[in-house]
């Protein structure tokens, strides 16, 4: 009786969750390109109506395509879709056409925004946050894409009402909050994206050549994604995925299942499934009947390890209410004074049930652990058969996929003609294949240039002339980065490795009187009686000694111009006597005159005005 109850609680659990695990998908594709205040942009309709068709082949059970929306419009289709996907596992938003970046926030523009001021932006927009609340509810994958990185026309006439407010280029980058989001950008935060010359963009035709194919995850369908976006614009638009996923595989295309021979149903399999709904269950009933059906096996063993749970968890529910019942007849007697004998033995009663008690509890704990270690090694026997079984499958579908490209070679081969001539084979040349886009080097070395001026090692424009001043850039950024590239030469080698550093390298140098400040050389101003000396310092004005000048000179040669020219006669003291080393007082008993013929050899040295000293 009790094993047949237990086959109707499998039944109804079964049939109660069936519809649960089927996987819903739903999609809400946005695309606006008929502006009002900006001219008209010529893909985003098209590219929307290019992804929503992909996801309705793909199987998606709701899929809204709107296009041109005004504001009123686009917060509608938004609110009416966070109605979808409160009970969906995928939730998927695609938006073309313009964005914008305000202070680190990024939103998307209706077609009937002016934005005339940075502050329309907070009224006629709608927030990418907004996008992201109406995808939160799905349970397994929330998923935005945004293809509005273009240049942006209304940042150009936009009117600042703060000369500070940041206005980005393209959109900022996000990290979502929600486990399990993803955003995807059409080109990486901070930069714009091509609307290219086909019908559709190049990223909206990347997306669907790479996201529908089944069990692809998404990381590396993106990356995909980004390699031909890369190829097809020349290395100038790079799109770029914030968020992140868990360790499984996500694909927004569930797998094809493996074609198999013949039903190979597991036998474990409804074991299982049992065990899981005694699990939820978690009664002593559940378990009991679960044994009596399967009383042998892995799964019995983990079953009686939950069943002594819950009889250690009764134990110890009794013994707890034994031990208040026990407090409960101490404090009544207590109460009603009863003698000491009886109020001793209560008590004695009362000590005993709560030590029964801790020993229940004690148990309790020792069994719950013994239940979780139990359905511990139950998880991790599935994940190693589930595992196997995923080994397996993949090396069947690879023997599969050699023998069939075996055969199609074979069949290639059988149906191709031998060319001969004159007694020669003709060799067929094989083209070689290459991952990179094919640029002349001229055009390859203006992307490394461009690069080593975003990192800071090139000061000089990007024109693709590989001179000594670009090969002197790669060797800065070589010293700073760590690299070993030839510097000789530009290729895409070097130019992935620039690429991959997000900001500037080489330190900024600059001319003195000067100094860094950030990405830009600034002015050095020093304070009053301050000036820059030689290590582009400011040092303090010292004073300097007076220096002599010619005006300083003249009273002296005023003075020995005056006694050179007195008549010769017996001087007076204090009168002077100038000559080569300089004037000096006549000496005593000695006159200064004419230089003559006759004057006595004893004489001293004729001064520069034709007198000498004669003493007697």
């Amino acid at each position: 009786m009790r094993l047949r109850l237990f086959g109707l609680l499998i039944l109804a659990t079964w049939f109660g969750t069936g519809s649960a695990l089927a996987e819903k998908r739903v999609a809400l594709v946005m695309g606006n390109s008929a502006y009002k205040s900006a001219p008209r942009l010529a893909n985003p309709v098209n590219d929307a109506t290019l992804v929503g068709g992909m996801l309705k082949k793909a199987g998606f059970d709701n899929v809204d395509v709107r296009l041109d929306l005004n504001a009123a419009d686009m917060r509608r289709s938004l609110r009416e879709f966070a109605g979808r996907t409160r009970d969906a596992e995928v939730a998927v938003i695609y938006y073309a056409g313009h964005g914008i970046e305000l202070d680190g926030a990024n939103y998307l523009i209706p077609t009937d925004a002016a934005l005339e001021t940075d502050g329309d932006v907070l009224d006629e927009t709608v927030a990418l946050d907004r996008a992201l609340f109406a995808v939160e509810p799905a349970k397994q994958l929330r998923l935005v894409i945004l293809d509005a990185c273009r240049d942006n026309p209304f940042a150009k006439t936009m009117k600042r009402t703060v000369a500070s407010r940041a206005i980005g280029r393209g959109l900022a980058k996000v990290e979502p909050t929600s486990p399990n989001t993803m955003i995807a950008f059409a080109a990486k935060a901070g930069s714009t994206a091509s609307d290219g010359d086909a019908r559709n963009s190049p990223f909206a035709t990347a997306l669907v050549e790479r996201l529908p194919m089944p069990g692809l995850d998404l990381r590396k369908a993106f990356g995909f994604v980004r390699d031909d976006v890369l190829k097809n614009t020349g290395y100038k638009q790079e799109p770029y995925v914030y968020g992140s996923l868990g360790g499984d595989d996500v694909s927004l295309i569930p797998a094809k299942p493996a074609a198999a021979p013949g039903p190979q149903a597991n036998p474990q399999d409804s074991v299982r499934r049992d065990y899981e709904l005694a699990l939820q269950a978690g009664n002593r009933d559940a378990w009991e009947a679960f044994l009596q059906a399967y009383p042998d096996g892995f799964y019995a063993g983990l079953a009686r390890a939950q069943l002594k749970n819950v009889a250690a968890e009764e134990a110890r529910a009794a013994a707890a209410a034994k031990a208040r019942q026990a407090e409960d007849e101490k404090a009544r007697l207590a109460a009603e004074r009863a003698n000491k004998a009886e109020q001793e033995k209560a008590a004695a009663a009362a000590k005993a049930a709560e030590n029964a008690r801790l020993a229940a509890e004690k148990a309790k704990q020792i069994e719950e652990a013994k239940a979780a270690a139990a359905e511990q090694r139950r998880k991790d026997a599935e994940a190693a058969v589930a595992k196997a079984l995923a080994d397996k499958q993949a090396a069947e579908k690879a023997l599969a996929d050699k023998i069939a490209s075996d055969r199609a070679a074979a069949e290639k081969q059988a149906t191709e003609k031998p060319q001969a001539a004159d007694g020669q084979q003709k060799v067929a040349a094989v083209a070689p294949t290459s991952s990179q886009p094919s640029l002349s080097p001229q055009e390859t070395a203006k992307l490394v240039q461009s690069e080593l001026r975003r990192v800071g090692c090139l000061a000089t424009a990007a024109d693709g002339e590989w001179n000594a001043s670009s090969q002197r850039s790669l060797t800065l950024f070589n010293k700073y980065a760590g690299t070993k590239f030839d510097a000789k030469q530009a290729n895409f080698e070097t130019l992935d490795a620039i690429k991959a550093k997000p900001g500037r390298v080489c330190p900024l140098v600059c001319d003195h009187g000067f100094k860094a400040d950030g990405d830009a050389c600034v002015k050095i101003a020093c304070r009053a009686g301050y000036r820059v000396n030689d290590d582009n310092e400011c040092e303090k004005v010292q004073d300097k000694k007076p220096v002599a000048t010619r005006e300083d000179a003249k009273p002296r040669d005023n003075e020995r111009k005056k006694v050179e020219s007195t008549p010769s006669k017996p001087q007076a003291a204090g009168q002077m006597f100038c000559g080569q080393g300089g004037c000096r007082p006549v000496q005593k008993g000695c006159r200064l005159e004419s230089a003559r013929p006759s004057t006595p050899q004893g004489a001293a040295a004729m001064t520069s005005g034709g007198m000498v000293e004669i003493c007697n």
